[in-house]
């Protein structure tokens, strides 16, 4: 693994002065975007994947990339089924390296996440785990509706329930998701600065620690709702 990863850098010194007006205006109003036909298709195909392996407690890898991070999750918790969804066919179309037999409660597939969301939630789906790990972070200051936080689908996310978790080497993105997070759940949500655990479980993972980055999370747990 080559570290030589560089540092985000961003004009931002802390959270955004417009995140909690605009997490606020997304969670009262509802995100209309249409549904692309092929991601209603990935979507399909997970629920199939899922119900054929007995609709185990379900955790999401959002972002997956090439899948590594998929199969950690699906080794960890052997007793769960785990979706890796990452919009880039070449990512997903990768064979990941493994060693050992592989695991065989997960799939990985090719969606825009945005869709994929909403898709579950419509469905009634609730998770078990939800990860987003090292998301692009956009850091130019304009770029806040970008991250994931700063988004029109972040309520629904959330709606989806579980234990969630977000990671990533730029400590404002945590920041600010952590405040979203509080903001919307009513729960106090704290940045935490994470040493990558027993081991990394994705290739951004490994650089950023083989790079000498200081990677930070934010964690809680939320209760499925019906309501977006």
């Amino acid at each position: 693994m080559h570290a030589n990863s560089r540092i985000v850098t961003s004009s931002q010194s802390g959270i955004h002065e417009q995140l909690a007006q605009t997490v606020a205006r997304h969670a009262h109003s509802e995100f209309r975007k249409p549904v692309m036909a092929y991601n209603q298709s990935a979507f399909d195909a997970s629920m199939f994947a899922w119900h054929a392996a007995g609709s185990a407690p379900l955790i999401l890898d959002a972002g997956c990339g090439v899948g590594l991070s998929t199969l950690n999750l699906a080794q960890q918790f052997p007793d769960h089924f785990v979706i890796g969804i990452d919009q880039s066919a070449d990512r997903t179309g990768r064979k990941t390296e493994w060693r050992g037999d592989l695991p065989t409660n997960f799939i990985r597939l090719r969606a825009e996440l945005a869709d994929y969301w909403r898709l579950l939630h419509a469905a009634g789906v609730r998770l078990a785990r939800h990860y987003v790990l090292y998301p692009n972070p956009w850091p130019k200051k304009p770029q806040l509706g970008r991250r994931w936080h700063g988004h029109p689908v972040f309520p629904t996310m959330l709606a989806l329930g579980g234990h969630f978790e977000c990671r990533s080497n730029w400590q404002i993105y945590i920041e600010e998701c952590a405040a979203a997070l509080t903001q919307l759940s009513g729960q106090t949500v704290l940045p935490e600065a994470y040493d990558g655990g027993p081991a990394p479980i994705t290739p951004f993972e490994q650089k950023y620690l083989a790079s000498g980055h200081q990677l930070w999370r934010c964690r809680v747990h939320l209760p499925a709702s019906s309501q977006q």
